[in-house]
């Protein structure tokens, strides 16, 4: 028995209760063990996150692709979890004891990670519960947290062993810091701003009497950051530059400080920019950095003129002099900073060489420094300028890791989608940089590393391991005479202890390494740590460590215990279901290697890169054989979209207007390979009304006496509509079957859109009406009502992966179900068909589609019967008019239809398949009236058409306007080359 629906959709009634159920009943994961397993993994949001459109757009790809694989019939798991989060978590919670007047220095680190998991326990599942609303299908019974202790486990293991094999190492390296964080963040995490600054030009003279081949005692150098001179350490020319070829080699007296630094030769410096001239501060600059290299400075011999907080310092050298030390890098709450004293220090030393300039007048005057626009990187979090930096950070060892995914993307055993994404992954992989993975933060994977500290040579002895215990066995080992350990909380608390007895030999006073490692570390295990690795890895021998997993390792046993506690909060997901099977070796081996990747193209290094790098390396297993790479959501007018434009979407906002499913749909048939989408509302209300069609359609059905199917395959069909639509609901199945094992997103959900609004709802259903007016239980009857409702199902199944919540509605709506929609089995029609009925309908459809476009052209109702004449008619037409006058009369409006030549005058031509028609105009409209509008409009479209042909082929038009200038003026152009071919044909209709 059917239940009658609302005679209204509504979306926000259906959405809540369906997932609901769907989750209470474990539908997600079903219970299918001897299934072939489908993986993917969700590409884990900071804990801290909410949905934004970017999310919307990845998890609506990836439960397409999981929905669809489970009604395959496949082990389909969909491994969800959030991202730890390092830094926006801490910021959260200091933010939130700032607000409550108290901050971060008043508590222990242990204190403190007891407030961010008391934190994460209250507020962290605002992402998750928003992604239940978009209809994610996903395995909530195993959420992952990355501060998971079987996930820590394995962070601490990948540390440890990668360590041990030389591919992690503690360096001196120039690093993005963040001076309000005080802490080193990745690219990532960086944002480039152009902001108006200067462009400096100082005289640095030359030592020892030498002079420039012009006779000049000095060598200009040009600079938009004077502050940094305080640690310059060399002048870099090009070496094929003339003009400094003598002096390669010699010194130059620095300013202010005096250092004695030499001119090197380097391709660095441009001939062509500024005077050729580059200063060279290789502890403040990552181009620098390697130009102070290849002239053979170390690192460790690399100057260093800042401090955490951006404020001057002395340098090793102990050349800074002293009324620069504490002054900030920028001026600074109205206080002139490093940057202004240095450069009125150097003015008044006539160093500073002025920047001639003209006014609107044609005056001249000088400025001290040339304006420029600058490229300005400021951290994404802290808000302000980052400052290269040069510390001891921990290394990974990434370019020998990614060897193995460069050779299996060539190989073709990773398969990037699109391919055209190869070459940019190929630049990166085989230019890589060493990756810094320390952070100084304290919530996070604490890095587990001990050092013992030798407080007469101020030296320092570091020990990998996963524990505590192991450190001090190790220790032990290698120097036997210790027999007592004295801990401290940092380096500068051992520095400053005084040991009573002249720090005796056995006693070895030790500290934890303070900083804990960058999320994309943890993360980059996400295809194996969350199915419970290395547990189950059959090559690790190491026992389960009891201690040092946390970022307490140094505290009591008492504060072990709670931290343990803290961090188990993560084993109940927001649902409040224990994850079930997490360590099992069965899932491991069941479902790792994953199928596939759905990731935005944005994030290719950050993370998918880095899972290959780390799945191949400590699995001996690419983690997926495939990924592919989504664009982003962009503004309406293409432009990025940022809070400081306005332009945000809040998908949530558009869930509440318009539902999940027309959203969801919105994003697959927007999403094209290789290109971003543009957010357009308009387009994401179509498919609500989409969704109301559907709702109405079913309405139709159930008011005919059409129920649920229950027969996979199609049933018997005689009449030619019904053989049609069982023929049309194969060929849309095999096509969307296609679309999907391409990831041809688009063509999937337009494919059953098409099938769906056109065919089914507008076609079908359409010429199955005059078998409902009859007979009710006559045999076309009974046919027509069996195939109808199995052709219904059809739909409900093929649109459910897109569209989850209407279709289930729908498919309980239609009758008792043995099991969920969620559940069914995929379409498999395995029914043959009349060709020469299917014929027949596509070609009154063709008629039909053709007469009604023709009379729109020419402004005639669409309701107006016309006379038709073919002169020539096919076998088909022939066979279609005998039999099917009455559809065509209903459809077409076309009566009668002779097979003959048509009466002189004006008529226009319709076509169906090879059959031309000519239908009469005399009396039906005003022939000279039409020409006249037809015409004028024509006119209009190509003068138009010609002003932006003009426009368009200007390259000044491309480069100098707005790009949504351009992108409008391409729209019009082509939207007037369309009017252009159909005013003209129409025309040509008249005669």
């Amino acid at each position: 028995m059917t239940r009658e629906l609302d005679k209204t959709f509504d979306p926000a009634a259906i959405e809540t209760k369906w997932y609901a159920h769907w989750e209470e009943t474990g539908a997600f994961r079903p219970e299918r063990p001897d299934a072939e397993p489908f993986t993917i993994v969700n590409p884990p949001p900071n804990v801290t996150g909410s949905l934004h459109i970017g999310h919307a757009l990845d998890n609506t790809l990836q439960d397409i692709v999981i929905r669809y694989e489970r009604m395959k019939g496949k082990d389909a798991l969909w491994v969800v979890g959030t991202d730890h989060a390092g830094i926006a978590t801490q910021m959260v919670v200091e933010r939130q004891m700032e607000a409550a007047g108290d901050k971060r220095s008043n508590y222990s680190r242990e204190e403190f990670i007891e407030k961010v998991w008391e934190w994460k326990h209250e507020s962290g599942g605002t992402i998750t519960r928003q992604l239940r609303r978009l209809g994610c299908s996903m395995d909530w019974s195993r959420e992952q947290f990355t501060m998971d202790p079987h996930f820590t486990r394995a962070v601490v293991k990948v540390f440890v062993d990668l360590y041990n094999k030389g591919l992690i190492y503690r360096d001196k390296r120039l690093v993005n810091w963040d001076p309000k964080l005080k802490t080193a963040i990745s690219d990532l995490e960086v944002e480039t701003q152009n902001l108006n600054g200067g462009f400096w030009h100082f005289k640095y003279p030359l030592a020892d009497g030498v002079t420039l081949d012009d006779g000049r005692d000095y060598i200009e150098v040009a600079t938009t950051r004077p502050e940094t001179m305080l640690a310059d350490m060399a002048v870099a020319v090009n070496p094929e530059d003339a003009r400094y070829k003598s002096v390669v080699g010699k010194f130059v007296t620095l300013p202010i400080t005096g250092r004695r630094i030499p001119i090197v030769a380097d391709e660095h410096a441009d001939p062509e920019l500024g005077s050729g001239a580059v200063k060279i501060t290789p502890g403040h600059d990552f181009n620098d950095f390697e130009v102070g290299k290849r002239a053979g400075i170390k690192p460790a011999e690399m100057l260093n003129m800042l401090d955490a907080d951006a404020n001057v310092c002395q340098t090793a050298d102990g050349l800074v002099p002293e009324d620069y030390i504490g002054l900030h890098r920028f001026k600074r709450d109205g206080e002139d900073g490093a940057r202004e004293k240095v450069v009125a220090a150097l003015k008044a030393e006539g160093l500073l060489i002025p920047h001639a300039a003209k006014t609107k007048k044609g005056e001249e005057v000088e400025h001290d420094a040339e304006p420029r626009v600058i490229a300005t990187p400021f951290g994404d979090r802290g808000g302000v300028v980052i400052e290269p930096w040069l510390t001891d950070q921990w290394y990974v060892d990434a370019e020998k890791l990614a060897g193995a995914p460069i050779e299996a993307v060539k190989s073709g055993e990773i398969e990037i989608v699109p391919k055209t994404w190869e070459k940019t992954f190929f630049n990166w992989m085989e230019n890589i940089q060493p990756w810094c993975v320390s952070r100084q933060l304290w919530w996070g994977h604490r890095i587990p590393a001990w050092y013992i500290f030798n407080h007469i040579t101020l030296e320092t002895e570091v020990f990998v391991t996963d524990s505590r215990d192991e450190f001090e066995t190790l220790a032990k080992a290698k120097h036997p005479a210790i027999k007592e350990f004295v801990y401290f909380d940092n380096r500068n608390d051992a520095l400053s202890y005084e040991p009573a007895d002249g720090n005796p030999a056995h006693v070895a006073l030790a500290y934890r390494d303070t900083d804990v490692l960058d999320t994309w570390f943890s993360s980059a295990l996400w295809p194996f740590a969350t199915l419970g690795w290395p547990d189950n890895d059959p090559t690790s021998a190491r026992p389960e460590p009891v201690e040092g997993l946390l970022s307490n390792s140094n505290a009591t046993q008492e504060e072990k215990d709670s931290a343990s506690t803290s961090s188990a909060r993560a084993d109940v997901g927001v649902g409040g279901s224990a994850r079930a099977d997490v360590g099992s070796g069965s899932l491991y081996e069941k479902h790792y290697p994953n199928n596939l990747l759905v990731s935005g193209f944005d994030i290719l290094f950050f993370w998918d890169a880095r899972m290959m790098m780390m799945g191949m390396h400590n699995t001996g297993q690419i983690p997926w054989p495939r990924l592919y790479l989504h664009g982003l959501v962009r503004a309406a007018d293409g432009s990025k979209m940022s809070k400081s434009k306005g332009n945000v979407v809040d998908p949530l906002i558009l869930i509440d207007k318009y539902g999940a499913d027309a959203l969801r749909f919105f994003m697959a048939a927007m999403e094209s390979q290789g290109r971003d989408i543009k957010m357009d509302e308009s387009r994401v209300e179509g498919y609500r009304n989409f969704a109301t069609k559907l709702w109405n359609a079913t309405r139709f059905c159930q008011s005919n006496g059409i129920g649920a199917s229950a027969s996979l395959a199609a049933p018997e069909a005689k009449l030619a509509a019904n053989q049609w639509i069982i023929g049309e609901v194969a060929q849309t199945v095999e096509a969307l079957d296609k679309a999907m094992a391409e990831l041809r997103f688009d063509a999937a959900a337009n494919t059953i859109y098409q099938f769906a609004w056109s065919r089914f709802c507008d076609w079908y259903l359409e010429l199955t009406k005059p078998v409902f007016a009859g007979d009710e239980s006559s045999p076309a009857a009974v046919e027509t009502r069996a195939v109808a409702g199995w052709a219904l199902d059809q739909i409900l199944v093929m649109l459910h992966p897109f569209m989850p919540f209407i279709t289930e509605e729908l498919w309980h709506a239609q009758g008792t179900r043995p099991y969920d929609l969620i559940l069914a089995q995929w379409p498999e029609p395995q029914a043959s068909v009349s060709k020469d009925a299917t014929d027949a309908i596509d070609w009154v459809i063709a008629l039909t589609t053709a007469t009604r476009a023709a009379k729109n052209e020419l402004g005639i109702a669409p309701g107006a019967k016309l006379a038709a004449f073919c002169p020539a008619p096919s076998d088909l037409a022939k066979r279609v008019v005998e039999r099917s006058a009455a559809a065509i009369e209903r459809l077409a409006r076309l009566t009668p239809v002779e097979f003959a030549e048509a009466p002189a005058g004006a008529a226009m031509q319709v076509t169906a398949m090879d059959d031309v028609f000519l239908i009469p105009l005399e009396g039906v409209v005003d022939l000279d009236a039409e020409k006249a509008r037809l015409e004028k409009a024509l006119a209009a479209s190509q003068k138009e058409f010609k002003s932006l042909d003009g426009r368009l082929s200007n390259p000044a038009f491309a480069e100098k306007a707005k790009p949504e200038a351009v992108e409008k003026a391409r729209a019009d152009h082509a939207h007037h080359a369309g009017e252009i071919e159909r005013l003209t044909a129409a025309l040509a209709r008249l005669g």
